[in-house]
């Protein structure tokens, strides 16, 4: 877990303005209150601030007035985001009137915050859905230049660390994209790339998994992820991808060698793509109950700026963490 130490670290060295848009619920006030506390980041609250200021009182939280709270609702801001909303849409039919209601949603207000410059990156879902927070996203900050694909990824800290980078490893999609064409596995492994690279500052060696390794079944699924992976290699040239490989191949170096012996992936990758969000999500679970993994996220990727979603299940420790992951995206994408 020394990477989200280094997160929290860095975000510290460089403060990043952070908007919640569920700043009434009580873990996200728990999460900002130790945020403020540790000086991870510049915390902005939207929501009304008589409650806001009562659900602190009545838990102890000491802090929340060092943050800047912003009511959607009578906002002094909400002329100027009620205008540049409906400019971002007016040829998709948005009317003015239109935009003006939206901007009271915390959700859309907070999306303008970031296209406004007003602030640095979001995080939510604690009480909304992964549609909800990513509606507003989609058509305001929208995604990052040669990408039209969001994906989410987590980050897994193994008990087992012959595998990866000393046990930890970034793996995708388990979050958006339920059955991802050839085009789409591409992007959502060269965002996966960049994420490790750029934000964690790690070398990327990605894998594109499947249940054949460089032929060895045939299937309309593999033929799939063999197209992607030569997408990818196109879309990225600079970063190591391989595939197809199958998990084993890809994790252990014994067999990697014996099943890929000419990838430069094959047994050190410390990425890993899944062929759809079916295989993502059950094997990032199985992994993290049955193989005592800790897993961190999932974090939004693709998006022009940081967005990031929340389960709705999360819990404290998991705002304040993703809260800190949110920092360093906007850290790395200003750098």
């Amino acid at each position: 877990m020394e990477i989200l130490k280094k997160f929290i670290e860095r975000a510290k060295a460089d403060l990043q303005r952070i908007v919640l848009p569920e700043g009434t619920e009580i873990r996200t006030l728990k999460a900002a209150d130790r945020l403020i506390e540790d000086k991870v980041a510049k915390i902005i609250l939207l929501g009304d601030e008589k409650k806001i200021f009562e659900t602190a009182a009545e838990n102890g939280l000491k802090n929340l007035a060092q943050a800047q709270i912003i009511d959607p609702e009578n906002s002094e801001l909400s002329a100027k985001y009620t205008d540049l909303l409906f400019e971002l849409r007016k040829n998709k039919g948005l009317t003015r009137e239109e935009a003006a209601k939206l901007v009271k949603d915390p959700l859309y207000f907070g999306c303008l915050m970031i296209k406004n410059g007003d602030a640095d990156g979001e995080l939510a879902g604690a009480q909304n859905t992964t549609g909800n927070v990513l509606r507003p996203a989609l058509q305001i900050v929208k995604t990052v230049a040669g990408i039209n694909v969001i994906s989410g990824a987590m980050l897994l800290f193994c008990k087992e660390k012959q595998y990866g980078e000393n046990g930890f490893m970034l793996v995708a999609d388990v979050a958006v994209m339920p059955n991802p064409t050839a085009a789409e596995l591409a992007q959502i492994a060269v965002s996966s790339g960049y994420t490790m690279k750029n934000m964690i500052g790690i070398e990327p060696k990605i894998a594109m998994l499947s249940f054949s390794t460089k032929g060895s079944a045939k299937n309309e699924l593999v033929d799939k992820v063999v197209e992607a992976t030569a997408l990818a290699k196109e879309l990225a040239p600079d970063l190591k991808i391989d595939g197809e490989l199958q998990a084993d191949a890809a994790l252990v170096p014994s067999v990697g060698k014996f099943k890929a012996p000419q990838s430069a992936v094959a047994g050190e990758a410390n990425v890993l793509i899944f062929p759809s969000l079916e295989v993502g999500n059950i094997g990032y679970k199985m992994v993290e109950r049955l193989g005592g993994a800790t897993a961190v996220g999932p974090i939004l990727q693709g998006m022009a700026a940081p967005i990031n979603d929340l389960s709705r299940g999360c819990s404290v420790d998991d705002i304040y963490n993703m809260a800190a992951i949110t920092a360093n995206q906007a850290i790395s994408i200003r750098v």
